[in-house]
């Protein structure tokens, strides 16, 4: 059984444009991916965009924009970025994508379930 390799940046809010420390973070789990692989490990390497919370909200009022407008602009930015930086990420995920909603109910489900949370 092959060791499989997990390596996530944290998911970047939307609520600007991308600077300096994104590409820091993410250039970082890159090479640790890019590593890792050319040892012949197995990696998983993810990153994406946080679309909910009062930042999103603000910046998207001060915009005179939706959330959901807002985040579809900048994330344009962060998947040119990754490009333009040959960023070699193996999922980029929305917390706004019906994949990670679905998985997100589904475990919370689980835990309330578990009585591990009430």
């Amino acid at each position: 059984m092959t060791q499989t390799y997990y390596i996530t940046t944290p998911i970047y809010y939307v609520n600007d444009v991308p600077h300096i420390g994104h590409a820091y973070t993410t250039i970082a789990c890159d090479v640790l991916s890019r590593y890792y692989r050319s040892e012949g490990r197995d990696v998983r390497f993810g990153t994406g965009t946080d679309e909910h919370g009062i930042k999103i909200v603000k910046a998207s009022a001060d915009r005179n924009m939706t959330p959901r407008e807002l985040a579809d602009e900048v994330v344009i930015g962060f998947r040119d970025l990754w490009e333009f930086l040959n960023i070699s990420n193996d999922d980029f995920i929305r917390t706004t994508e019906a994949r990670h909603e679905n998985r997100v109910q589904a475990l919370v489900t689980k835990l309330v379930d578990a009585d591990e949370i009430y």
